[in-house]
């Protein structure tokens, strides 16, 4: 007899006994807090904007919650929906980017990684663009820049603020080139906003890193942020060498950027919609029934 079967037929006789299975995700009931182990019905982790009841921990959602979340109800009109993403650099890693792109639009239903359109925020007409995670981590390609560019200029021509959540890893390398021309791209439109005395918001989730965080997420007349969001341009670890330093533990959270002046709030995801409206407010935006009226 093997050592390997010796050691099967002793674990055959041992008596485990009642073994309690915690309850998991994945039977679509329950959800496991990964910050403080909190476990929650699914159902009421959901009405609580998915915000952790017992530690406020933020989970993250994709770009239709986010919508759902901070729009007026049935208001939301989506813009370049057709727009999709081409391989000018027919690029290859261990995968050719093309079958990545077919993936990452099959699993997440969307053409690239942001969703922009014309919503109402209590009544008030806002351009809105949400980044999306799921979508190859966000990455800012030829058409994340061209959709956001795109709305940015419609929001000028009507005169609307502008609010863009960002969500990304930062510029998607399989583009290049092309992909770092968007952050001058959307800088550029941006400055035209803002030569027209437009409000623009932008609200960092976690995480924000890279090129996003090196152009449009840090334009902003006010800089919003979720809580404990991560948020920088490169990583803890390559700072840390180059500094040749050790950095704080809570080195690029929001808290810690609010602190040294990056970010002016933090707004937790549920009071999110009633910190826009009183805030477009008092940039003087109108709700369209106090318009009508």
């Amino acid at each position: 007899m093997s050592l390997f079967d010796w050691f099967a037929d002793r674990r055959k006789g041992q008596y485990v006994g009642n073994i309690k299975r915690e309850p998991e995700e994945g039977d679509g009931l329950w959800s496991k807090c990964p910050e403080c182990g909190l476990v929650v019905y699914l159902k009421d982790l959901r009405l609580n904007a998915n915000v952790c009841a017992g530690c406020d921990y933020h989970h993250r959602i994709d770009s239709a919650e986010r919508i759902a979340l901070i729009v007026d109800p049935d208001s939301f009109q989506p813009l370049n929906v057709d727009l999709s993403p081409m391989d000018p650099l027919e690029f290859r890693d261990r995968r050719a980017y093309a079958d990545r792109l077919r993936e990452s639009q099959a699993a997440t239903g969307l053409n690239d990684g942001v969703v922009t359109g014309l919503c109402q925020v209590d009544g008030i007409l806002i351009g809105l663009a949400v980044m999306d995670f799921r979508f190859m981590g966000g990455s800012m390609g030829s058409v994340v820049g061209e959709k956001i560019t795109r709305l940015v200029e419609e929001c000028t021509s009507r005169k609307l603020p502008l609010l863009i959540v960002c969500a990304s890893g930062g510029a998607r390398m399989q583009e290049g080139m092309l992909s770092l021309m968007q952050m001058a791209k959307i800088s550029g439109a941006l400055e035209r906003h803002r030569e027209a005395e437009l409000l623009y918001l932008p609200l960092l989730t976690h995480p924000t890193t890279g090129g996003v965080t090196a152009s449009f997420a840090m334009l902003g007349d006010l800089i919003l942020a979720e809580p404990k969001a991560l948020i920088g341009f490169a990583g803890r670890r390559v700072i840390e060498q180059t500094l040749r330093e050790k950095l704080p533990n809570n080195f690029q959270t929001a808290e810690y950027l609010q602190d040294h002046g990056f970010v002016d709030a933090i707004v937790p995801r549920t009071q999110l919609r009633s910190t826009l409206a009183s805030l477009l407010r008092l940039h003087g935006s109108k709700s369209l029934k106090s318009v009508g009226a």
